[in-house]
C-alpha cells in the first residue's frame, strides 16, 4: 500500500503538481503558511527538483546546500517542553520544511521514498508496502497510464 507524506510536501508529491501552475502554486502557498510570492514558489519547485534528483539518484544531497544556506533550527524552551523553532527567509520556509520531511523520512524509512517510475511523472510515493515494489505514486493514474502504454506497444 502507498501513502503519501503529510505536511508541506503534499505540494510535491500529490497526484496534482500543485506548483506546476503559479496562481495554484501561490494559492497553495498561502494555505501552507507562506507568502505566496514568487520567490517562494520557484524555491519550492527548486527543492522538488532537486529532492527528486537525490532520491533518484541523479544528484547527491550536497545539491541541497545553497537551499540551506543560512537555514537555522533554534530551541526554545516553554511550558509545554522544547520546540525547535526554524529560522530561514519568509520566502524560504516552505522548501526548507520540504527538505526537514524528506530527512525525518528518509530516516524512519530509509529506501521507501522515491520517485514515480512512470518517467513522464514528476511525483514521489512513500512505499508502505511489505515487499517495497511499489512504482508509481498512483496506481489509478500513472500506474494505469504505463500498463496502458506497454499494452498498446506489444499489440501495434
Amino acid at each position: 500500500m502507498q501513502q503519501r507524506v503529510e505536511g508541506p510536501v503534499v505540494a510535491v508529491i500529490a497526484e496534482q503538481d500543485a506548483l506546476a501552475d503559479p496562481a495554484e502554486g501561490r494559492r497553495w502557498a498561502r494555505e501552507h503558511g507562506g507568502d505566496g510570492s514568487l520567490a517562494e514558489l520557484a524555491l519550492l519547485r527548486e527543492a522538488r527538483d532537486v529532492l527528486r534528483d537525490i532520491v533518484g539518484k541523479e544528484r547527491s544531497p550536497e545539491a541541497l546546500k545553497p537551499l540551506l544556506d543560512g537555514v537555522q533550527q533554534v530551541p526554545e524552551v516553554g511550558q509545554e517542553g522544547l520546540r525547535w523553532t526554524l529560522r530561514t527567509a519568509r520566502h524560504a520556509r516552505l522548501a526548507v520544511e520540504a527538505i526537514l520531511a524528506w530527512v525525518d523520512t528518509e530516516e524512519r524509512m530509509p529506501g521507501r521514498l522515491r520517485p514515480c517510475a512512470n518517467s513522464e511523472c514528476r511525483l514521489f510515493l512513500l512505499d508502505r508496502s511489505r515487499a517495497n515494489r511499489a512504482r508509481w505514486c498512483s496506481m489509478a493514474v500513472c500506474g494505469n497510464r504505463e500498463k496502458a502504454r506497454r499494452h498498446y506497444e506489444r499489440t501495434r
